[in-house]
């Protein structure tokens, strides 16, 4: 059985942002995140709170056990359904809104995939498959029903150029994300440091749809630069020790035992 720790590892997490605009470039994510009443889980209220919960369910879904993902799902669904739309709201969506939590699972594969690549790493059809299908834990340690994940890559690709059609980001959403790339909850010296690198990674990992509806600029050089990059990024985390090259995802996992064994909230 291929080893999930395989496109599990550190380095990924250099996509994150690009990430996040993939998700909640659907209308019903991004307003969910945008007004969400959870106080505790706003990144800009929380960063580090946000981002330890966030990365320990990427690891408990992708390399946890059965009675892990269970408890992390139960504790994440107390948080979602706090998540839903007011009269208000510009678009309906709820936190439980299994279609919308699947979207959010393609995302992260779609994510993991990508990294994969771009660092140089190789699987064949067969891996590639066999972590496809185990990747259906992004869903199911949500509140996804197994028979919604596409049953094989061809058909996630089915899946995933059918739902480009409800990709729409509005000003208040872009500006939210624009945030989100200039890391706003950093001190401001810090942030003049990291806005300029996190901007050309993030639009890097971007497909050209969420690119240009983030009003992202982007050339042919630029793409260069970054296939460069990444490639030299790959080839130094594969001399890595697999302890070094898994952090943080070993670490949270661990820290997600631990809470489970003292009874201590997951989130």
């Amino acid at each position: 059985m291929t080893d999930l720790r395989r496109i599990v590892h550190g380095a990924g997490l250099m996509a994150a942002a690009a990430n996040v605009i993939m998700q909640l470039a659907h209308p019903g994510v991004g307003y969910g995140v945008y007004e969400s009443r959870v106080e505790s889980g706003r990144l800009f209220d929380h960063p580090i709170k946000r981002t330890r919960t966030t990365l320990s369910y990427l690891a408990v879904a992708m390399l946890g056990t059965d009675a892990e993902k269970n408890a992390y799902r139960s504790a994440v669904a107390v948080a979602h359904k706090q998540v839903y739309s007011t009269p208000e709201s510009p678009v309906r969506y709820s936190g439980m809104d299994p279609r919308l939590q699947l979207w959010v699972a393609a995302c992260l594969y779609r994510g993991f995939e990508d990294v994969h690549a771009a660092l140089g790493y190789e699987l064949s059809e067969t891996q590639a498959e066999e972590i496809y299908r185990r990747s259906q834990a992004l869903g199911t340690t949500l509140e996804v029903r197994a028979n919604m994940w596409p049953p094989d890559r061809a058909a996630f690709q089915r899946y995933w150029n059918a739902e480009l059609a409800n990709v729409h980001i509005d000003d208040t959403i872009r500006e939210h994300l624009l945030a989100v790339v200039r890391s706003d909850w950093l001190p401001r010296p810090l942030r003049a440091l990291s806005v300029p690198l996190n901007t050309f990674v993030t639009t890097g990992f971007l497909p050209p749809e969420f690119r240009e509806q983030m009003h992202l600029e982007w050339d042919e050089r630029r793409q260069r630069r970054f296939e460069t990059m990444m490639r030299t990024i790959g080839t130094l985390s594969r001399r890595q020790p697999a302890a070094v090259r898994e952090f943080p995802f070993n670490y949270l996992l661990w820290d997600v035992k631990r809470r489970i064994r003292r009874g201590k909230p997951l989130l």
